[in-house]
C-alpha cells in the first residue's frame, strides 16, 4: 500500500521508536523536524498538528495519531504484515503483547520520575527522595526484564527482534542518556547493545 508517511519528530524523544520500526520495515516517509530545545515543543504551528506540542505525531495521508506506541501498532497492523509483530495464533503472541505494553505501562512512570529527578527538573525542584524510590522501581522492572523477559531468548518476544524490543529499547536508551544503563543486570545491557547493533538504530537515533 502506498502512502504518505510523515513523522514529527525530535531527536531523543519517544518519536525516536516511530522512525526505528519505520527504517525496520523499510517504509518511505518524511522526517519533519520539530524543535524541542524549549518545552512545549514546537510551535504554533506544531499545535495544530499535536495540540499537547509534545513529540511524536505521525501523520498518514492526512491521519494524525501522537501515542508512540499507538502510531506503532497503527503503522505495523496498516502497512503489514510484518514480522515484528506477531500474529495472533503465534505461539509467541503474549509474551510480544506484554513486552510491547511494559516500554510504557511498566517503566514509564519509574524511568520519567527519574529523569525529572535527577536531570531534567531544575536542581532547587529535584526531590533526592523521589528520585530515589523512582530509581527502585525502576530497578525493579531491570530485573524483571533480565529475570524474565531474556531469561531463554536474545529478545523479549522470543528469538526474533520485535517492535517489543523497539518499546522497552527506547527506555533502555534514556536510561543510557542519563549513565544509569550501567546499574541494569548485565543480560539487559548486553540485550541493549545487541538490539542498538542494528543499521535501523543508527538512523532512528542520530542527533542531527
Amino acid at each position: 500500500m502506498t502512502a504518505n508517511l510523515k513523522l514529527y519528530h525530535a531527536p531523543r524523544t519517544r518519536s525516536v521508536r516511530v522512525r526505528w520500526l519505520l527504517e525496520e520495515m523499510g517504509l518511505a516517509h518524511e522526517v519533519v523536524p520539530v524543535a524541542f530545545d524549549k518545552r512545549p515543543a514546537g510551535d504554533e504551528a506544531y499545535a495544530k498538528i499535536n495540540p499537547m506540542r509534545k513529540v511524536p505525531a505521525f501523520e498518514a495521508d492526512g491521519e494524525i495519531l501522537v501515542e508512540s506506541l499507538a502510531i506503532m501498532e497503527f503503522i505495523m497492523n496498516r502497512y503489514g504484515p510484518t514480522d515484528l509483530q506477531p500474529a495472533v495464533d503465534d505461539p509467541d503472541y503474549g509474551r510480544y503483547l506484554q513486552w510491547f505494553h511494559f516500554g510504557e505501562a511498566g517503566l514509564c512512570v519509574g524511568v520519567n520520575m527519574v529523569l525529572g529527578h535527577t536531570f531534567l527538573l531544575p536542581e532547587k525542584a529535584r526531590n533526592p527522595a523521589i528520585a530515589a524510590w523512582a530509581w527502585s522501581e525502576t530497578l525493579k522492572g531491570l530485573e524483571f526484564i533480565g529475570n524474565h523477559g531474556l531469561a531463554d531468548s536474545e529478545y523479549l518476544a522470543g528469538d526474533r527482534f520485535t517492535a517489543a524490543d523497539i518499546s522497552v529499547g527506547y527506555m533502555l536508551y534514556l536510561l543510557k542518556l542519563i549513565g544509569k544503563l550501567g546499574d541494569a543486570p548485565e543480560n539487559v545491557q548486553a540485550y541493549f547493545k545487541r538490539i542498538t547493533a542494528r543499521e535501523s538504530w543508527a538512523v532512528a537515533s542520530a542527533v542531527d
